[in-house]
């Protein structure tokens, strides 16, 4: 009998009506998105593979700009040495191929999260069978990296404003021309995992502290979040963002009065592993507490921790009590701190976010591109007609000021005025951006959709005809704010028609196109060519048999591809041996040598562009040296008066002494309208013609001009000879656009004395 009552046939059907109306919920919500975010993360991949076009026919792939070279390098020691990175220190690793002499301790000087990851996947991947090696792996990861991103802002966006808003996040987040270029392949940086590490951060962190959570949950979501916090310091200089906007939030939260036990919880768990991870780190260690950005996350626990106090004090002479001594606290801790030395200030690089014109007194780091002050140009370039939507997205935030949208609202602040601070920092607006230009874009339609599913009735006189708004009319608004994401994302006006998402994932990784700011229809082999022959002919000679200088850009270079030895490389950890090196190539050949010798360099490389020609073109060291004669004229008085190797007169602080125009030449005003006409008259400027760089660049430009037009050569170098000239042959009919790049390596000869 209970069979037959099991089977009966009203129970039957009762089954299958429940899985039918089951089925009907996954096929129009679920799968829809589900299917909606897969082609979302097809798409993200697939931009960020472009340059793949150029790396196919070199025949093997390689990393994009400088730093990438050094990150694989920490992650090749590190399936080497194994992951135990609190023993690492013990290793003392000391790189002698580059900061030669001394060398530097990468140990000390990198962080480890980056080279951590693509380590422990990379082992995951090879003991899955992939025939991979690890250079086309590092190569790979920053596209899987961007699409991962993407993934997790589809969550944040679902939590922040439902589903519509974060699939929109990640579509934006996915064509966002910034992230794209700090994602695509080859740039195997910190950014990679630094933005996803950022999202999934702020996924934990508001989901531990909402309201309706269970306890267990909100410490479940606290950890996580400590966790990535954690992760986040160990793989990205950047975090202190995070923790700084976080403190800033909850510091918020206590003056609009919503301030309850479990924020305190959820702090201290989130900042007390967060931290703990952190300090362990070799980099950073323990005195990462007491950097000036970090200081505050303790104040900010006193403070909460006056409050849960303060909420049970019913006296208001007890409160007035503790909020005294909360005050002798905090004034009083920060006093001592600064006074004993304690307290250590925030790093040159970050208090330069903080207060652009501080960079000023650094020529060193304003010299490097992405540290740039942002343009209206490129913020508009980068976001595009979007503006409009990332500003409404502030509107309906505003309107709707929760935990969550308090924080998007912050960080959406802030993260704008870092992007306009520096170019590099638009990564950091690109999700904050993604998330509220989502929300404008949503809370704009949100009312064209509503009418259009039932159109309201308006009633008008007779003699003007409609009584009704037909759906026509909110379809057009509606077709209209399509037209206008499509022009964003597909016309772009700002970048000539071309799509800005093309133009910026098309186009071949640094050392593929040689740093030319075209994109050339083949690879750029000069620089592969210049390294291929170091390798070849200098790889196996003693570290001090090959030692290289170059300006700081090439270092990584030269260490990691030529495996030769670097006087100094992209991390500027020695500034005043960049001082020197600046000091080499702005002086004439006898005060250079003179600096070499301290080195005991045996050849030194140059990088010069020309046109077709014969002229300058500027993509290499001829657009660069002005920087190499403002860092070393930085340190004018340790020149003339410490080390007295020139005498003051002799002695520069910018690029203005070696010319105008180029380096070597003045113009005449002829028009008297302060500025340089193409008609006026070009004059030799002996400074600039007697400097190094403009003699070694100036030879290699004779020589190419002799061998391919056969013009005499006339420059003469006195202590210099050259050794390999990659370009030498390539004919003007052979260009990259009408451009000749030529990577020019000398041997010194040292006077005898």
């Amino acid at each position: 009998m209970g069979i037959k009552d099991r089977l009966s046939k009203e129970k039957v059907m009762t089954s299958f009506k429940k899985m039918e109306k089951l089925r009907i919920q996954i096929s129009h919500s679920s799968i829809l998105t589900f299917s909606a975010l897969i082609l979302i993360l097809f798409i993200a991949f697939m931009i960020r593979i472009f340059p793949l076009r150029w790396e196919i026919e070199t025949g093997s792939l390689h990393l994009s700009e400088f730093d990438p070279y050094h990150q694989y390098r920490f992650t090749e020691f590190i399936l080497k040495n194994g992951f135990d990175f609190w023993n690492w220190q013990h290793k003392n690793w000391i790189d002698y191929r580059s900061w030669y002499p001394q060398g530097v301790n990468v140990l000390t000087k990198s962080y480890v999260g980056l080279p951590l990851t693509a380590a422990f996947l990379y082992q995951i991947i090879s003991w899955l069978g992939v025939p991979i090696t690890l250079m086309n792996f590092c190569a790979l990861f920053p596209a899987i990296m961007g699409a991962f991103a993407c993934l997790a802002i589809f969550f944040l966006g679902k939590d922040i404003g439902g589903t519509p808003v974060g699939l929109l996040s990640a579509l934006f987040l996915a064509l966002s021309p910034s992230y794209i270029q700090r994602t695509s392949v080859g740039f195997f940086d910190d950014e990679t995992i630094g933005i996803a590490a950022l999202l999934f951060f702020v996924i934990f962190l508001l989901r531990s502290i909402e309201d309706n959570r269970p306890l267990n949950s909100k410490i479940k979501y606290s950890l996580a979040a400590g966790l990535t916090l954690g992760y986040f310091c160990i793989g990205w200089g950047a975090a202190l963002y995070p923790i700084g906007i976080t403190a800033i939030f909850v510091f918020v939260l206590i003056l609009l009065n919503r301030y309850n036990r479990h924020l305190l919880l959820s702090y201290s768990l989130i900042f007390g592993l967060g931290l703990f991870i952190a300090i362990n780190e070799p980099k950073l260690s323990t005195s990462y507490l007491i950097t000036s950005a970090v200081i505050p996350i303790a104040a900010i626990f006193i403070l909460l921790c006056f409050k849960e106090v303060f909420s049970n004090l019913e006296s208001p002479k007890w409160r007035l009590t503790s909020l005294i001594i909360l005050l002798g606290i905090l004034i009083g801790g920060f006093a001592l701190l600064w006074q004993f030395g304690y307290m250590r200030g925030i790093a040159g690089k970050f208090i330069s976010v903080i207060n652009p014109f501080a960079r000023e007194a650094s020529p060193l780091i304003e010299s490097v591109a992405e540290h740039r002050i942002s343009s209206w140009s490129s913020i508009y370039f980068d976001l595009g007609i979007g503006i409009i939507f990332f500003i409404s997205g502030f509107f309906f935030v505003l309107r709707n000021l929760n935990n969550k949208n308090l924080f998007l609202l912050l960080w959406g602040i802030t993260s704008l005025y870092f992007a306009c601070s520096m170019v590099r920092l638009l990564v950091l607006l690109a999700p904050a951006f993604s998330l509220l230009a989502s929300i404008g874009v949503i809370g704009i339609l949100k009312p064209f959709v509503t009418l259009l599913k039932e159109p309201p009735k308006i009633f008008a006189k007779k003699k003007y005809g409609l009584e009704t708004v037909g759906k026509e009319f909110n379809g057009g608004a509606i077709f209209l704010i399509f037209i206008i994401l499509m022009t964003n994302f597909v016309i772009s006006p700002q970048s000539g028609g071309m799509p800005r998402v093309y133009s910026q994932a098309y186009s071949p990784v640094t050392i593929t196109a040689a740093s030319l700011p075209i994109i050339p229809s083949k690879p750029v082999s000069e620089w592969l060519d210049m390294l291929d022959y170091l390798k070849s002919n200098f790889g196996s000679k003693p570290i001090s048999e090959k030692v290289v200088c170059s300006w700081w850009d090439y270092g990584y270079w030269l260490s990691m591809l030529g495996n030769v030895t670097s006087l100094a490389d992209n991390g500027t950890w020695n500034s005043t041996q960049i001082e020197n090196i600046g000091f080499i190539f702005m002086a004439n050949e006898t005060l250079s040598v003179e600096m070499l010798k301290r080195y005991n360099a045996k050849y030194i490389l140059v990088y010069t562009t020309i046109d077709t020609d014969g002229n300058w073109f500027g993509a290499g060291d001829e657009g660069k040296w002005a920087w190499m004669a403002r860092i070393s004229g930085n340190d004018k008085d340790r020149f003339v008066n410490v080390e007295k190797i020139i005498d003051a007169d002799s002695m520069w602080v910018d690029e203005k002494p070696f010319g105008n125009l180029t380096l070597g030449w003045d113009f005449v005003d002829e028009n008297n309208n302060g500025r340089y006409d193409r008609n006026e008259k070009q004059i030799p400027n002996p400074i600039g013609q007697n400097s190094t760089i403009y003699k070694l660049m100036n030879y290699a430009r004779e020589r190419w001009l002799e061998v391919n037009q056969e013009k005499p050569k006339s420059q003469v170098l006195q202590y210099f000879e050259e050794e390999f000239i990659a370009g030498l042959d390539r004919s003007a009919g052979d260009s990259y656009g009408g451009v000749i790049p030529l990577v020019c390596l000398y041997k010194i000869n040292y006077p005898d004395s």
